[in-house]
């Protein structure tokens, strides 16, 4: 009998989604995948290749360019860090820039988008046995997901995450930058017409402000658990 179950991760950007899912799937033998870092991928070949250009989005060329973009995960055989690649390059140290971090919400609110990558993600979905973090897993690509989980923070505490982990990375950035950014996204996330980010009905909160991350694992870890 397969007692495998489908855990949909949603949430504010920078409030330790993909870090929870990534510790859930490594003790649960369970698939992994980062839906941010798909849309991320789209926004950072956009402005590889002349889509996005002088701060413009040229929406019509991103959505004839959709088939061109193939995008998948594999893992670091060295780090057992499952990394992004688009078109057999790997991507992965470069969308997690602030410069990628400025248009991947605009990327993602384009219906087109989309729709290509939700159909890919509830593909990956087929056998269960998935953690799938993102902003619409358990309210779109996932609506009988057995575990939803919601997860918050204050904007304060999440662009202090963001921005202690850019400037371990070396990244020459502001902590105004970031909590300007992650304003923005949320505000472009909550309010876009296609899936906006929203607490799915059945979804369990967790607000991690004042939360560490081996208290809130262990929380998240009993409500997978009762699930299954």
């Amino acid at each position: 009998m397969n007692t495998k179950i489908i855990i949909a991760i949603d949430g504010h950007s920078s409030t330790g989604k993909s870090t929870v899912a990534k510790q859930l799937a490594e003790v649960l033998g369970y698939t992994y995948v980062d839906t941010g870092a798909m849309y991320r991928a789209v926004a950072w070949y956009a402005m590889q290749n002349g889509i996005i250009v002088a701060n413009e989005l040229a929406v019509d060329q991103l959505k004839k360019a959709l088939s061109r973009i193939n995008i998948r995960f594999k893992q670091n055989p060295k780090t057992a860090i499952v990394e992004t690649y688009v078109n057999d390059q790997n991507v992965e140290s470069f969308i997690r820039s602030i410069e990628v971090s400025k248009w991947v919400s605009k990327v993602a609110a384009i219906s087109e988008v989309r729709k290509k990558l939700v159909e890919q993600q509830q593909q990956m979905g087929v056998h269960k046995g998935i953690v799938m973090d993102g902003r619409d897993i358990g309210s779109v690509v996932f609506p009988n997901a057995e575990l939803k989980l919601f997860m918050t923070a204050s904007a304060q505490v999440r662009a202090q995450r963001r921005y202690d982990e850019m400037k371990s990375k070396g990244e020459k950035v502001t902590f105004e930058e970031v909590l300007n950014n992650v304003i923005e996204r949320d505000h472009i996330d909550s309010t876009r017409k296609d899936s906006p980010l929203i607490k799915a009905a059945d979804a369990i909160v967790i607000d991690n402000s004042d939360l560490s991350r081996t208290a809130q694992f262990n929380k998240i870890l009993e409500l997978v658990n009762q699930a299954m």
